[in-house]
């Protein structure tokens, strides 16, 4: 399907922006000490994904990776596919280690809000004392580098200090946030064993205190691996319960300073977990080195953060965006944290919180600039000084929301649209400060990442929508999935379409200049008349009409080979689903798309299910609809609101 490609900038960068910037930094430097020279960021993609020995090694001295051993080679491939592909062997490193090369006495680590708590600084120094003190606790009860450590906490200093002291120590880090409920994070953490977990004692969120310690040590139950619960007070929400550790009591741990732990490349860092719409999550495990080279390449070329900048993007602790924030402090830059709902108690809440803590780099998921510009949010022209970008991920940014942010937030912000995932803990299309902005479109593939957009006969296309595929190996691929020794569920998740070539479930575009448009999931995908058309697009469309709240579009196939489109709505208060207004958004769909983006059906529901990290459930709903039993359709411990099914059943 042909998608039209905007010809007009929403914004370009100034000469300050790309002449200064950490990306052109680094082209200068191929320059002179590679001989190396691009005219365009195109040309030097190409190369990017081209020579990929050459490209990696250069990430790895541009950006002064220290390790403990020299490696023997930069890539070690198998004889056929991506799997098993092996990056700087022999090198030890340390993920930690490589942050505080940054501390300072002259800016803050972290600044934290929440709730109910104002903005606070963690210094450097504070920092540093606390990890040293956790990571000697860790070492003294017997972890080990390979060990698993998990934790259930909010989006607080705490589980920042717990991770860098299991990463200090070479231990595997797993958190989940308080939310997710006993079955959903047993459901995550008995697949990896953990010796010790960090629990708080509850969270707030919108307003109103949730208690968790009964519901954490029910949890602490389910995992008979765990010797060690440790308990961290996060408010006034109870007192201690017995055979646990007081988190404080740790912070005064007898210490000599903070070690590092050097562990091989692909030592696992962190475990991350599918979003586990249909059975039990997937184990995403990642390596050491290919996290930390990732985040060095996507946060300070992609996104220009640089020592001394404020990064702040809003997640909780069980979203693959915590692990990715923190990687800006490989950058130099300060982190800054929020606990707490979005839209609470305004939807101002966040804009505050750029402006006072002067944040350079502010994102979000696309929901939540949605959402702002359905509230009618109005930055004035003299605040958010400090801000230079704001980035978006999780699902497709509208046109209409890349507008809205130009208009109504910063004229010159650069806005960077983000996508990728838990499978890589990053981005596989993102931004570049070398490149002009327009609506409803990624600025580049990464560098390094060979993206393409297959046809229906496997073949790279441009300027049509397809399949989108990883045609070459990346670091931070995953290094196995926990508990998958032969690899049966990794293959089956990227590598059965096409062999020894990763398909993410993407539909993407590719146009001329660069440029990326996602449209959505390629497995809920529509399809009419052999025309694929991204769900994203029916969205986009259908949730601009004031009445309509929320919608959710599938495809039903039948027997005879077609198929009927149908489309769900949730209508704001005092809205009914008439005849009048289904004409509206048919003709809405007809005008700004096509006749074959107009639903067969129209039904009203009172809710849209949704995962907890956001993304709306369109395939669980698909197969409910197909006839499929709804408690195999989806996993609910993985849901945000599991009522919301009820309407489809």
């Amino acid at each position: 399907m042909s998608i039209p490609t905007p010809t007009t900038a929403l914004w370009k960068p100034g000469t300050n922006l790309t002449e200064h910037s950490n990306l052109k930094r680094y082209m200068d430097w191929l320059f002179v000490k590679k001989g190396l020279y691009f005219r365009s960021y195109q040309d030097l993609w190409e190369w990017s994904v081209t020579d990929l020995e050459d490209f990696w090694e250069s990430m790895w001295q541009f950006f002064n990776i220290k390790s403990h051993e020299v490696y023997l080679e930069v890539i070690s491939r198998p004889k056929s596919g991506m799997i098993g592909t092996k990056w700087f062997r022999r090198s030890k490193l340390n993920y930690a280690e490589h942050i505080f090369r940054n501390k300072s006495k002259g800016k803050p680590a972290l600044l934290f809000q929440s709730e109910t708590r104002g903005l606070s600084p963690v210094t450097w120094e504070r920092l540093e004392a606390d990890v040293a003190a956790v990571a000697a606790w860790l070492r003294q009860i017997g972890i080990k580098p390979g060990d698993r450590v998990a934790a259930v906490f909010p989006n607080c200093p705490e589980a920042i200090i717990a991770f860098l002291a299991t990463n200090a120590v070479g231990a595997v880090w797993s958190s989940c946030s308080p939310d997710f409920g006993v079955a959903g994070i047993a459901d995550r953490f008995q697949q990896i064993e953990p010796k010790v977990l960090f629990l708080c004692d509850g969270y707030t969120y919108n307003g109103k205190s949730y208690p968790s310690t009964t519901l954490q040590l029910a949890l602490a139950e389910a995992l008979p691996s765990v010797n060690d619960v440790v308990f961290v007070k996060t408010g006034d929400f109870g007192l201690q319960p017995e055979r646990t550790t007081a988190w404080e009591d740790i912070l005064h741990f007898p210490h000599h300073g903070l070690e590092f732990e050097p562990v091989p490349f692909d030592h696992p860092i962190w475990v991350l977990y599918s979003s586990g719409t249909t059975g039990k999550p997937k184990a995403i495990t990642h390596g050491v080195g290919g996290c930390l080279l990732e985040h060095y390449k996507a946060l300070a070329l992609h996104q220009n953060v640089k020592p001394g900048d404020r990064y702040f993007w809003y997640s909780t602790t069980g979203w693959m965006m915590w692990n990715y924030a923190l990687g800006s402090m490989l950058c130099g830059s300060t982190l800054v944290i929020y606990d707490g709902a979005p839209m609470y108690p305004s939807s101002q809440t966040l804009w505050a919180l750029a402006e006072q803590a002067k944040i350079t780099h502010f994102g979000s998921g696309a929901a939540y600039f949605i959402a702002c510009m359905k509230a009618g949010v109005s930055i004035a022209n003299d605040q958010l000084k400090s801000l230079e970008t704001i980035g978006s991920t999780g699902s497709p940014l509208t046109a209409d929301a890349y507008e809205w942010i130009y208009k109504f937030v910063k004229k010159d912000v650069w806005l960077i649209s983000l996508s990728g995932g838990t499978d890589v803990c990053s981005a596989f299309v993102g931004g570049s400060p070398l490149l002009p902005v327009y609506a409803g479109e990624i600025q580049c593939r990464m560098l390094g990442c060979k993206i393409e957009a297959y046809d229906e006969n496997g073949q790279p296309q441009l300027n049509q929508l397809g399949e989108m595929v990883i045609t070459q190996p990346l670091p931070s691929m995953p290094i196995y999935f926990w508990n998958d020794p032969n690899q049966e569920r990794y293959l089956s998740s990227y590598f059965e379409t096409y062999p020894n070539i990763w398909r993410h479930g993407d539909w993407i575009k590719i146009n001329d200049r660069g440029g990326v448009v996602i449209q959505g999931r390629s497995d809920t995908t529509l399809n009419r008349g052999g025309v694929r058309i991204g769900t994203a697009e029916i969205y986009s469309a259908v949730e601009s009409l004031p009445p309509v709240k929320d919608s959710l579009v599938v495809y039903l196939e039948k027997s005879d080979g077609e198929g009927t489109i149908s489309l769900f709505v949730v209508l704001k208060k005092g809205h009914q689903l008439t005849e009048e207004l289904k004409k509206t958004i048919k003709n809405t769909l007809r005008q700004q798309y096509s006749p074959r983006h107009v639903p067969d059906t129209i039904e009203e529901v009172a809710d849209i299910p949704y995962t907890i990290s956001g993304k709306k459930m369109e395939a669980p709903v698909k197969k409910i609809l197909m006839g499929q039993d709804p408690k195999t359709s989806a996993n609910l411990a993985t849901m945000r609101n599991p009522e919301a099914l009820n309407g489809f059943v």
